[in-house]
């Protein structure tokens, strides 16, 4: 008798997933790519598989007069061009998928007395610790959320980050105090028996599960408030405040860009830009030609 048990065909959707599985694509990414394929076929009225590199240029043209921004046409183009690469073996079509150049916003970065106002308004030890390891660290929300216990060194004085963006692994910077901040909120987790050697070091709700990212974001968006900043922040203005603080420094961007996990210097680069002390400190080379005439002392109160 022939036992042998027929699978159904995985669908469109199923192939996806399991290719951004294996290529460790974040939760956030995948969702973001799922929902930018299934917008491409509900344009497309049939199954994505079918469509025809004039489809895909017509649908950016169509996005682009529906007023879709730049970022967004992008987002879009880099989900199209792993479902033909890689979920249906297509990658000739991907010559059709064009990114769109658009001017890149400046992040809003933190003052450091602003960062110190932040910190000391957070409601709890936890919070305080998760925003620290994000300022302390320069880490992603998606990777504080995915620190484990293990993952603090203290004889080294690292981090160990082992689900960045791209599921690329690195180590990040544990200042001493951030170690000593975790360490209490280690007791404190222990006695509400929350925290476990081999748990989250962050748990959520459940303590077999890590803390969502938007509860995260939450956090610092309440603490910002708390403390009178009227900037819109969130987790990643403390990172790019980390980045823009050590600029500040004078430590090598280079050094930076390791510790962000950047692939592209050009990312980290960018922070020259919104390092006020650091632009601060330059001469610039019209002081040095001393042909301007030098200002005119003031006259005493008394003269």
């Amino acid at each position: 008798m022939n036992t042998t048990v027929m699978t159904p065909p995985r669908t469109l959707r199923e192939r996806m997933v399991e290719d951004m599985d294996l290529r460790h694509l974040s939760r956030a990414t995948q969702r973001n790519y799922l929902r930018d394929v299934e917008r491409f076929a509900t344009w497309l009225g049939r199954p994505p598989d079918t469509a025809s590199g004039e489809d895909l240029r017509q649908f950016q043209l169509d996005q682009r007069e529906a007023g879709l921004g730049g970022p967004t046409l992008n987002s879009i183009v880099s989900a199209l061009r792993f479902f033909y690469t890689h979920t249906i073996d297509r990658p000739d079509l991907t010559r059709k998928l064009y990114r769109v150049k658009h001017p890149r916003s400046l992040p809003t970065v933190l003052s450091r007395e602003e960062v110190t106002r932040m910190l000391g308004a957070t409601t709890s030890l936890k919070h305080q610790a998760i925003l620290s390891v994000a300022y302390g660290a320069g880490l992603r929300a998606s990777e504080v959320s995915k620190l484990r216990v293990r993952d603090v060194d203290g004889e080294r004085m690292l981090l160990r980050v082992e689900c960045g963006k791209g599921g690329g692994h690195r180590n990040a910077m544990l200042p001493k105090d951030l170690l000593y901040l975790l360490r209490a909120w280690w007791k404190e987790g222990r006695d509400q028996g929350v925290m476990h050697r081999d748990g989250w070091l962050f748990p959520g709700q459940h303590y077999l599960k890590p803390i969502c990212y938007r509860q995260i974001h939450r956090i610092a968006a309440e603490a910002a408030r708390a403390a009178g900043i009227t900037k819109r922040v969130g987790p990643h203005t403390l990172r790019h405040s980390f980045a823009t603080h050590l600029l500040e420094d004078g430590i090598d961007i280079r050094i930076i860009q390791a510790l962000l996990g950047h692939a592209k210097l050009n990312t980290t680069a960018l922070y020259t830009q919104v390092a006020t002390r650091t632009l601060r400190n330059v001469v610039s080379p019209l002081d040095k030609l001393a042909v301007l005439p030098a200002p005119r002392p003031q006259a005493s109160p008394d003269g």
